[in-house]
């Protein structure tokens, strides 16, 4: 009988802390993150190497802790970036899929709250996210895109720092318990 009600125990702790988001906050943030990466860019060149939709997608997918969830946003988050930008249609909701799902199995193992955390976590996801581009980019499309290191190196670091801000941000949107 004590191991049921143990059971409750973990499984009541580890949806509590699963992040609940307002439902607008679900679709404007995403939206905004897509419309700032197709246009800004046109008039602003030194702010093409932020990729917001995908650490908009990483911070989603880690609050939510559900891989099926995890998924579903980065295909969505994805698919309409592909729609709106002059990529072929399907590379970033694929990616962005494999990002989410891989982002929600971190946020159940770990505690991701912790800006350190959050920090190697941007790193880490927008390398993986730039090396399964290429993958796809040339399994799929047969294109002979480069891969930088180096540069990929720099940018993520870049996008990490902005990431820590923008997640601070948005942990102000989570609905209160």
């Amino acid at each position: 009988m004590s191991d049921v009600s143990d059971l409750r125990l973990i499984t009541s702790a580890r949806e509590s802390r699963v992040a609940r988001f307002r439902r607008w906050g679900l679709i404007a943030v995403p939206l905004a993150a897509i419309l700032f990466q197709v246009y800004v860019p046109l008039f602003f060149q030194f702010f093409q190497f932020l990729e917001l939709p995908l650490l908009v997608t990483v911070y989603f997918a880690l609050m939510r802790r559900d891989q099926i969830a995890g998924a579903f946003i980065g295909a969505a988050i994805g698919l309409v970036q592909d729609s709106l930008s002059h990529q072929p249609l399907g590379m970033f909701g694929i990616v962005k899929t494999l990002v989410g799902y891989f982002a929600a199995s971190v946020g159940m193992r770990f505690d991701v709250d912790h800006f350190v955390v959050r920090f190697l976590l941007g790193f880490l996801f927008y390398c993986f996210h730039q090396f399964f581009y290429w993958v796809l980019a040339r399994a799929l499309l047969g294109q002979l895109v480069p891969f930088d290191v180096s540069h990929t190196l720099v940018i993520a670091l870049l996008n990490a720092v902005v990431g820590i801000s923008l997640f601070h941000f948005l942990d102000k949107l989570k609905e209160r318990t």
